[in-house]
């Protein structure tokens, strides 16, 4: 008797107009955990959001979905043009059944970027193809499983910082929550100064819109109010029973207050009462300040791999803010008035993906 013909999987590009392509994948994201940047929802609003168009190449045999790998199409006049796994997060990467699958995926990637002109992909995270270059050393994630309730989630907190979120506590500090288009103005009013005063353009406004409204039961705005004015603020996600606090800061105001502590605690709090059991605090660039902030609250550094692909002859696409390479622009930046920075930052962020 003769052996079954094996079928190798192909691999194709999909249009993120097809609904019933992109609910398959949302479907294979879903049963195989993948990240919330995996998902086409993610693409799409940050495509709604920016500009950047969104796509995908979905990994198939028989008809049947074996890997996918999500991609934003970055064009940008400054920082050139570039694939990107996942435009505007830090996750992605190839997500696939197998190696044969995973390598299908990794080859049309490269065909797509020939194909449209683009210099360079990355990927944050999944495994590095062959001949990728792999990076470890530059960023870190941070999570750990939520406790089981309040006293226990503060007492999980190290002495220092929980010293700190013990003074937030009693600084009379008013938290509200919510989705409304009064909730993204406080965050982004707060948000907008935060990373200005890092050295840093905002991303636009439109960008944190589309995000709440394509994720309506999985998405919430968290801000802390001293005498009536938002001083510190977090847009987050919920996914796969986590909490992701994902775009958050807070004015100079917030310190004294101690409010960035506090919003923090009472996310944890928030979390746990949606049913999350896990706080994803994203991750950080491995020996800088929110590196050494969330390792004081107890969470235990884990390294991140991203792969690059660059094409020969050509430079890798560096867009990281705290790189030394920026280090005079970012000086200057801090020195902007806020009017002017919110009035140029989303131009030049919004290909920051």
């Amino acid at each position: 008797m003769n052996a079954p013909v094996k079928i190798a999987p192909t691999a194709r590009t999909i249009d993120l107009a097809d609904a019933r392509d992109c609910e398959r994948v949302e479907g294979y994201v879903r049963e195989h955990r993948g990240s919330l940047f995996h998902r086409p929802t993610w693409l799409k609003a940050a495509q709604e959001g920016t500009g950047q168009r969104g796509c995908g190449i979905v990994a198939e045999q028989m008809g049947v979905v074996t890997g996918w790998l999500p991609l934003t199409e970055v064009r940008s006049f400054m920082f050139g043009k570039a694939l990107v796994s996942s435009g505007f997060g830090v996750g992605g990467g190839i997500l696939a059944d197998s190696k044969e699958a995973a390598t299908v995926l990794a080859q049309a990637a490269l065909d797509h970027a020939a194909r449209y002109g683009f210099s360079g992909i990355e990927m944050r995270g999944g495994e590095t193809p062959a001949g990728w270059q792999e990076v470890t050393d530059k960023h870190c994630g941070f999570e750990r499983a939520l406790a089981k309730d309040d006293e226990a989630e503060l007492l999980a907190i190290p002495r220092k910082a929980r010293a700190e979120v013990r003074k937030g506590l009693k600084n009379g500090l008013e938290v509200r929550i919510g989705r409304s288009e009064q909730d993204l103005r406080w965050h982004y009013g707060v948000y907008a100064e935060s990373v200005r005063n890092l050295g840093t353009p905002v991303f636009p406004r439109s960008l944190f819109r589309a995000m709440i409204d394509r994720f309506p039961d999985a998405s919430d705005i968290l801000t802390v109010f001293k005498d009536g004015e938002p001083i510190s603020s977090v847009l987050s996600f919920y996914h796969d029973g986590a909490v992701l606090p994902f775009w958050g800061g807070g004015t100079f105001a917030a310190r004294n207050a101690r409010a960035n502590e506090l919003m923090y605690y009472e996310l944890m709090r928030h979390a746990r009462r949606q049913g999350m059991s896990r706080f994803d605090f994203g991750r950080s660039k491995t020996g800088s300040g929110p590196f050494a902030f969330k390792k004081n609250w107890g969470f235990e550094p884990q390294p991140l791999s991203y792969s690059v692909w660059t094409e020969p002859g050509e430079e890798a696409r560096d867009v990281d803010p705290t790189s030394d390479a920026y280090a005079r622009k970012i000086a200057l930046w801090k020195k902007l008035p806020l009017p002017i920075a919110n009035t140029i930052g989303p131009f030049i962020a919004r290909d920051l993906a």
